[in-house]
């Protein structure tokens, strides 16, 4: 079973600028991804990993996740990225983001890595996964990558390269255009809808990928919304000035809080009693209305801790 954690928002800081991560790491951000792919140049790619590991053996992130991304798995960075950050770091390390993810065979191959890595250090806790699918491929195989490692513990969108892989015309990542306004609907949905599905059904959590204006507050909001009725636990963030407002909408509201534990309440009392069913203000409570309420009540216990 996948670590339960609180990850409403994963702060993204490049690995080729250290000076950030300390920022990062007394934020508001539930987590931190110190970053090797995208956001650092292919000459600073081997030198950026020393940056990772001194961050993760000497910063106090106190109970904010630790977390890297390494390179795609296409590229030659990714293995040396998993080897020398872990060896160097691994019982610093609570999760590695894999980028790109196409396959199950994918998360099989960083499974493996980390197994042997973890055997030579004598780790006693296993390393997370979280794999985004960003690419027309992880969308189709999304049910096989969600079952395909016990460490695996989160499915995140990428807008941005799912775009640049289905060949959508987007003018920036995560960001509504025109094409949006024409398209009658949601253009995202599917995508969307399919990783929220595959983490469900595998007791995974799921999260929306970046909202590339950090200076939109109104269009953030709005992107949070859309995430949160789909489904997804939380966002990712590219800026610290975009945590408050993803923390705030992924955050149950103390009316939801209270509701929650009136129906469970409603529906103990009622079987406590005998009764064969149970009710709240006037509505009949089934099992759906329960796992609602007790995953209400588990998100507040976490944020609460």
């Amino acid at each position: 079973m996948p670590v339960t954690r609180l990850t409403r928002t994963q702060l993204f800081v490049p690995a080729s600028k250290p000076a950030m991560i300390g920022k990062a790491a007394a934020s508001a951000a539930d987590a931190v991804c110190i970053d090797l792919e995208d956001s650092v140049a292919p000459a600073e790619k081997a030198s950026s990993r020393a940056n990772v590991i001194r961050a993760l053996q000497e910063i106090d992130f106190g109970r904010r996740v630790r977390m890297f991304r390494i390179n795609a798995l296409d590229t030659p960075f990714a293995y040396r990225d998993l080897v020398d950050v872990v060896e160097a770091a691994g019982g610093r390390v609570d999760v590695v983001m894999v980028p790109k993810v196409g396959s199950a065979r994918d998360v099989e191959f960083v499974d493996m890595l980390l197994t042997q890595i973890e055997a030579g250090l004598r780790l006693a806790t296993p390393i997370g996964i979280e794999a985004q699918i960003e690419t027309a491929a992880g969308f189709l195989n999304a049910a096989e990558i969600a079952r395909a490692s016990t460490r695996l513990e989160a499915l995140i969108f990428g807008a941005g390269d799912y775009a640049a892989s289905m060949r959508m015309p987007s003018a920036a990542i995560g960001e509504a255009d025109e094409h949006d306004a024409i398209y009658p609907g949601h253009r995202w949905h599917a995508v969307m809808h399919t990783i929220v599905a595959a983490a469900r059904a595998n007791d995974l959590r799921c999260l929306d990928g970046p909202y590339a204006a950090y200076q939109d507050a109104a269009g953030l909001a709005r992107a949070c919304r859309i995430a949160l009725a789909m489904g997804f636990d939380g966002k990712q963030c590219i800026h610290p000035s975009q945590l408050d407002t993803v923390n705030a909408t992924f955050t149950p509201s103390l009316e939801d809080v209270t509701r929650a534990a009136a129906v469970l309440k409603a529906y103990e009392t009622a079987a406590a009693a005998g009764q064969g069913a149970a009710t709240h203000e006037g509505r009949m409570i089934d099992a759906a209305n329960l796992r609602m309420a007790r995953t209400i009540l588990e998100r507040h216990r976490l944020i609460s801790q």
